[in-house]
């Protein structure tokens, strides 16, 4: 039997987003050389909403990029059947960037490590910094985010943490825990 339980609102989402932009632009540099890349799953619409709002902010534009990291994953060959390709587009020299790179849950880091080997067969940034709206801790590789909207350690490794969001409908936006039956 599977429970859930509800870690963040839309309230506290759409809080943690406009925080973490207001954070994210005093490190940059040159907005210039800054870009904005979601990895595919739900990296991809947080990162379209911070983009949105340091945009906003900043009347600038931001560059910014989509990431599949399935060819780049440790666990490809056990995972016994071949995975759904999601697109990647990066339509920019990613060379001296300095590069935000976005997801919306760390677990072990494997991900993460994966987005990485991703981005650096685009070139050479200059800098990578990470952004995760939910740190559920278990890390196997020394992988931290340099933004992180909530910590929420997870016990049991078969539980999971999803955020949901809904591009067009902010208002059903949510983070859960999904915990396994013990």
């Amino acid at each position: 039997m599977e429970t859930s339980e509800q870690l963040l609102n839309n309230i506290e989402i759409s809080s943690i987003i406009l925080s973490a932009a207001s954070e994210i632009i005093s490190d940059i540099d040159d907005i210039e050389r800054f870009a904005i890349v979601g990895i595919q799953g739900g990296g991809v619409e947080l990162a379209s909403r911070l983009r949105s709002v340091i945009e906003e902010r900043t009347g600038r534009s931001v560059k910014h990029g989509i990431i599949d990291i399935t060819f780049y994953r440790d666990d490809l060959a056990t995972r016994g059947m071949l995975p759904a390709l999601k697109e990647t587009r990066i339509d920019f020299n990613i060379t001296k960037m300095s590069i935000l790179l976005v997801d919306d849950v760390i677990f072990t880091g494997r991900s993460v490590k994966a987005a990485l080997e991703t981005l650096m067969s685009f070139g050479r940034p200059s800098n990578i910094k990470l952004f995760c709206m939910v740190d559920r801790g278990g890390r196997e590789l020394p992988i931290q985010p340099d933004y992180c909207g909530l910590k929420a350690p997870v016990n049991n490794v078969n539980d999971d943490i999803k955020v949901c969001l809904y591009p067009g409908d902010v208002e059903k936006d949510t983070v859960v825990l999904a915990k396994k039956g013990q």
